[in-house]
């Protein structure tokens, strides 16, 4: 980025408050400048499509703000009309240069893995703080991914059990994360913590899967996952 230029930033989500709350703070630091709005992912589509035939037929270097591309986006994932899932994959298959970050309330899995499938370059959560904000507005203009640990953690574990739904074993999608967590050397106690379950249900997932595989230790649970191809 050059010096004295300043990233331009559309804001898309539902709620009229957050859209305010967003703005004013941008605003406030020079080194972002708010060039739109929308309150859905259509909207924010056809806007970018109209601003996009402007700034093909502009006659002069000066555009008003309303005209301007963006360089970032800040997408809301749950909006009526066009998610943020479906905007985000319209919009990067049109205006590849963009970047998209999600900011969401939401951290399931499946949302995650989506989002970023569909070419957010980031996913964070509407509790980061104004100086993180900052931070992953300026990685996204630099394409660079920016995630917390929990957000990392949830896109890992979606991607788990995408990788397991084609498995056909009359196993649940929990009990094959507990099985790859148990090939993966990991003892009951890590297992609750990382999956946010009690000890106590991840002893009756191990007695699930001991009696579904017809094995009778953690052992034997890890060498058939191992087998099956499911663990390098």
């Amino acid at each position: 980025m050059a010096t004295g230029t300043s990233i331009k930033v559309m804001i898309v989500d539902d709620h009229d408050m957050v859209r305010l709350g967003l703005k004013t703070f941008l605003m406030l630091e020079p080194k972002f400048k708010v060039i739109g709005e929308a309150t859905n992912g259509l909207e924010a589509f056809e806007t970018l499509q109209r601003r996009s035939i402007a700034e093909l037929n502009k006659t002069d270097e000066t555009m008003l703000d309303d005209e301007e591309m963006p360089d970032v986006i800040l997408m809301d994932l749950m909006m009526p009309i066009m998610d943020g899932v479906e905007a985000t994959a319209k919009i990067i298959t049109q205006f590849p240069k963009l970047k998209i970050i999600v900011l969401t309330s939401f951290l399931e899995e499946d949302k995650v893995v989506k989002a970023i499938e569909a070419g957010a370059v980031s996913y964070v959560l509407k509790t980061i703080s104004s100086d993180q904000l900052i931070h992953v507005i300026q990685g996204a203009y630099y394409g660079m991914p920016v995630m917390n640990a929990e957000v990392s953690q949830a896109l890992t574990r979606g991607l788990r059990q995408r990788s397991l739904q084609g498995e056909d074993e009359g196993f649940t999608l929990r009990e094959k994360e507990v099985l790859l967590l148990i090939a993966d050397g990991k003892a009951n106690k890590e297992i609750a913590e990382e999956l946010h379950i009690s000890i106590k249900t991840v002893k009756t997932h191990v007695s699930n899967l001991l009696m579904k595989c017809d094995l009778e230790d953690r052992t034997q649970l890890a060498i058939f996952a191992h087998r099956k191809g499911w663990i390098e």
